[in-house]
């Protein structure tokens, strides 16, 4: 897939995302090969979970002072030769901080003050992105939280529950939170072709870069919404649309069966966790990569609202590469050395001691 995406950029502009883009693929291999040989129960510690969590909270409301802004999001730590995005390793320290308590409380999540618990350690994140403002990340931690309290065993009343909160939430945000060029997103979004020269060509263009790609696509390097610059964030949020035009349907399916293959290998992972911390943890990452996936491919084809939302493995960019290859070496420990747990150990986190 990271393939895939460098095949994309390599047609566009010269070669310059592509140099740049080798070099993070090649930290998030050794991101990766690293993080897939610690043993991670230590994380079954309390203490060093609520202290990751606390140190992204620290450093996603330290952007509001020390931040570097890009296209309207002040959510960038600049170190001159590159840049680091908190918000992407604070996804995982949601995932972590959830997966620790609900397998704490899986017995009693039943309980509607579970949920409610939960979703502060989510807000907190999810409210210092949203006002960075990135409402992409943020409805993207909305997400992973919603995903894990489902496959926690949330009941179907709650489910109801949430749903209204989510409408209200929607229409607060809308009055006292959402930009202007925001609301014009989801405006554009709602009548696609009303300002198609203005907050509606992105997705306009996307769409036709993805249309005009045909069965077997343009071929690499012929793409013209992305070659001739139409396509706007060819490398980043429309690398799909980008890819779709040179590869085609065929291409677009064989991207697919990749990204299915990655879901159903963490969801064995999980089906395979000895504990529940384990279990919530992958599927928490599953969640992750399946809401990018969507929203991101969602707004490339006209059926969501563009929101700045990258696409995993090939869009541009280090700091999500790195977290990525973070989340999966994380999975790879985790299934490797909890088959050695003492089961008393999990008897003591299963009862919530």
């Amino acid at each position: 897939m990271s393939l895939f995406g460098l095949s994309a950029m390599s047609s566009l502009d010269g070669n310059t995302f592509v140099y740049k883009q080798l070099l993070w693929l090649g930290v998030a291999s050794v991101v990766f090969i690293l993080s897939s040989f610690v043993d991670y129960r230590f994380l079954r510690r309390s203490s060093v979970v609520m202290l990751s969590y606390l140190v992204l909270v620290a450093a996603l409301a330290v952007m509001f002072v020390i931040g570097s802004s890009f296209q309207g999001a002040q959510s960038w730590v600049n170190f001159g030769a590159f840049a680091v995005q908190p918000s992407e390793f604070a996804k995982l320290a949601v995932i972590l901080v959830l997966a620790k308590y609900f397998s704490k409380r899986h017995v009693e999540i039943a309980s509607v003050r579970h949920v409610i618990v939960s979703g502060i350690y989510a807000f907190i994140i999810f409210a210092l992105i949203l006002l960075q403002p990135d409402f992409g990340s943020a409805m993207i931690v909305a997400l992973v939280w919603f995903g894990m309290v489902l496959a926690s065993g949330i009941s179907k009343r709650h489910i109801a529950l949430l749903f209204i909160l989510t409408i209200l939430s929607g229409l607060g945000a809308w009055n006292f939170v959402f930009a202007d060029y925001q609301k014009s997103r989801i405006l554009s979004f709602i009548h696609p072709l009303a300002d198609i020269q203005g907050a509606g060509y992105n997705a306009y263009q996307s769409t036709i870069a993805v249309g005009s790609g045909g069965v077997l696509g343009k071929g690499l390097g012929y793409g013209t919404q992305s070659k001739l610059k139409f396509l706007p964030e060819y490398e980043t949020d429309f690398i799909f649309a980008a890819f779709a035009e040179e590869w085609g349907f065929v291409g677009v399916m064989m991207l697919f069966i990749l990204y299915t293959i990655i879901i159903w290998r963490l969801l064995y992972y999980a089906s395979k966790g000895t504990s529940n911390f384990e279990t919530l943890f992958t599927i928490g990452v599953a969640t992750l990569f399946v809401s990018n996936f969507f929203v991101n491919i969602g707004m490339n084809i006209g059926l969501l609202p563009v929101t700045g939302v990258t696409l995993p493995f090939m869009s541009y960019g280090g700091s999500h590469l790195v977290a990525e290859a973070l989340a999966l070496g994380m999975v790879t420990a985790m299934y490797r050395y909890s088959r050695t747990v003492h089961p008393d150990l999990l008897k003591r986190e299963f009862l919530g001691a």
